[in-house]
């Protein structure tokens, strides 16, 4: 009789989430016919068709109302999907990305972006910079920095040549995997990867796979794709680039540190609006004289801003002058920070606003 009445119960819940799933279908498909009747007014007056501003609105105001059970992680999952979704019904957005398919920079796309984003693998990050400056792409998504490796040179180098501006920040976990197309370790007379994935289980080879050649790859996917046509080459890669080109992982986790995190950042050619959780990066040169960078810096100290990175790379325009990159938090529309960088401004050569955008919570929460 027990047996019984827990079949009908189990056959009753189970009833109560198929009413639930078929509600839950009628509200998706009514809510994106809300989001095509708002991309028809938009049309109408000229509007942008994508609001990252009211993206991020609609996120903390569900995360700020869920009571749970349901985690408020899945929960963001689902809805940037849902409106990944609604918005290609509209238009895709275009989003460049240093490719092939399979990158780090691909994953961290998709997952501020969502699944329905048409994303443009390209083959440089330059060649990234150069798709949204020329229109062919809504954003880029390019690397900044490793917690391990520390920053991406070039992708500081490029910001020296163009107008773009940052737009978000996004934070990813890699987790690197010795890759090859036998998964037979000793098979392996080469290995490819990126040189920052390399670097980063550099102990790791030279204790497991000693005398055996780390070559440079454009990218960890690029080098999964040379694997896959050489029986005799390994790859240091993720498992998505595993999935992708059909390699079977020898090593997981083979990064020499566990804590490994990669920020990137997304480049559009405007910032977004003030968010009130921001940071803001800017750009700048100064005089080549004894206490230069102490003046320049000394106004954010007076208004009590927080410095969060500095770095300096060569001009390359004439020799021995520096380009200096700093993140601070707050954003532009801060009275504190606009006033604070108009008197930095005063001992600069030049100083320019690379952009002002909603901080990654990730960072704070490891």
């Amino acid at each position: 009789m027990k047996n019984k009445q827990k079949t009908a119960s189990l056959d009753t819940i189970r009833m109560e989430i198929d009413a639930i799933d078929a509600q839950l279908l009628k509200l998706l498909n009514k809510r994106a016919q809300c989001a095509i009747d708002i991309a028809g007014i938009k049309r109408t007056k000229n509007l942008k068709f994508h609001s990252p501003e009211r993206e991020r609105a609609v996120l903390e105001r569900l995360a700020a109302i869920n009571k749970g059970p349901f985690p408020n992680d899945a929960m963001k999952f689902i809805f940037r999907e849902i409106m990944s979704a609604s918005l290609a019904l509209e238009q895709p957005l275009k989003v460049a990305f240093l490719g092939p398919e399979g990158t780090f920079t691909n994953l961290a796309a998709v997952r501020h972006f969502g699944s329905f984003a048409q994303y443009i693998p390209v083959e440089s990050i330059k060649a990234v910079f150069d798709a949204v400056e020329y229109g062919e792409c809504h954003y880029g998504l390019v690397p900044i920095e490793n917690s391990n490796e520390g920053v991406v040179s070039y992708t500081l180098d490029m910001f020296m040549d163009c107008e773009l501006k940052i737009a978000a920040e996004v934070l990813l976990e890699v987790s690197h995997n010795l890759l090859s197309r036998t998964g037979e370790k000793d098979r392996i007379r080469r290995i490819f990867s990126h040189p920052q994935g390399l670097a980063q289980c550099r102990g790791w080879l030279e204790a497991n796979m000693p005398g055996v050649p780390l070559l440079d790859a454009i990218s960890t996917s690029k080098a999964a794709e040379i694997a896959a046509s050489d029986e005799d080459a390994g790859a240091v890669a993720s498992e998505l680039a595993a999935r992708i080109y059909d390699l079977k992982v020898i090593k997981r986790r083979i990064q020499d540190k566990k804590n490994n995190y990669t920020r990137f950042l997304v480049i559009a050619k405007e910032s977004p609006k003030k968010t009130g959780s921001d940071k803001t990066s800017i750009m700048f040169s100064i005089k080549d004289k004894p206490g230069a960078l102490y003046e320049v810096l000394y106004p954010f100290k007076q208004s009590g801003i927080n410095l969060t990175k500095i770095e300096s790379r060569p001009s390359k325009r004439r020799a021995w002058e520096y380009i200096f990159f700093v993140d601070m938090q707050g954003h532009t529309d801060d009275d504190k920070i606009s006033s604070a960088i108009e008197k930095v401004k005063r001992n600069c050569l030049y100083l320019t606003v690379l952009g002002s955008y909603p901080v990654d919570a990730r960072l704070y929460k490891r």
